[in-house]
């Protein structure tokens, strides 16, 4: 093989990191100037967790392994919650009305491939939820006494990577169903909400009938709010990799990378 040729895919490589990069740049400053998704994505899980610690106060929770605080306990859920407001409700909202307002069709119109496109979008999504997670996380520790085990923050990173990326295909996959802009947020509504109660973001999984767990267990948010939970529960033993967990939440991820690689479209559906 000449050296020329050798080179080509290094060359390859570095314009399409090149192109990435310059479109995180963008997507990055547009989620930066866009106030209410800065709101649902950074600031309502922090109001969750001030509102449900002054609610409930801030008692103890019955967990694999013994009892924690219930900050320890909303700290996961509401990581959980971040992730999927930075991966997946917002990403639905803004993409349906880019796609609706002819937004996409132009982009795809331009030298930049698709793949570049989506990909900034992903990393977007998980440096934001990373960002979420944090913010969270020290929260918990300085004003309700929420404790991370060290040994765990592994898991915690790679668990939040996995979930924004799983449910930013889901996202992606969900668009593909939804005709107009108008009607993004209240099908969010109504497929999420119920899941957030019944998967344990906002009310311990203790307090919730089984057959309501046995429901939620087929879906991805509570497999990443179990996911999270071990990782930040005290009593965990090892690294504090839920891989059951993560399992399924990949599985949901790649099924829904596969509706959307097949319907996604471009153009507006509503013209």
């Amino acid at each position: 093989m000449s050296a020329t040729s050798a080179s080509a895919p290094r060359g390859l490589r570095r314009s399409g990191a090149a192109l990435v990069i310059s479109q995180v740049r963008y997507d990055g400053l547009a989620f930066l100037r866009n106030r209410q998704g800065r709101f649902f994505t950074l600031a309502l899980p922090v109001l969750f967790l001030v509102l449900l610690c002054s609610i409930f106060g801030n008692g103890t929770v019955r967990v694999p392994g013994g009892t924690i605080k219930e900050s320890t306990y909303y700290v996961p859920g509401l990581v959980a919650l971040g992730v999927i407001q930075a991966s997946f409700m917002t990403l639905v909202i803004s993409v349906t009305a880019q796609r609706e307002a002819g937004i996409l069709k132009r982009r795809r119109s331009t030298p930049v491939p698709a793949w570049v496109l989506i990909a900034s979008r992903a990393l977007i999504c998980v440096g934001t939820a990373i960002v979420n997670a944090v913010v969270l996380i020290v929260i918990g520790a300085v004003v309700y006494g929420a404790r991370v085990p060290g040994r765990t923050i592994p898991a915690i990173i790679v668990t939040i990577a996995i979930g924004a990326i799983a449910f930013c295909a889901l996202g992606y996959a969900l668009v593909t169903v939804i005709n107009s802009a108008d009607s993004a947020q209240p099908v969010l509504q109504l497929i999420m909400l119920p899941l957030y109660f019944i998967s344990g973001i906002f009310i311990p999984s203790a307090s919730i009938p089984h057959w309501l767990t046995d429901v939620a267990n087929v879906f991805p948010v509570r497999h990443l709010q179990q996911a999270l939970l071990k990782a930040f529960n005290p009593y965990t033993t090892g690294a504090g990799f839920a891989w059951p967990d993560l399992l399924i939440i990949a599985i949901w991820g790649a099924a829904g990378l596969v509706i959307a690689v097949r319907r996604f479209g471009w153009a507006p559906k509503a013209r």
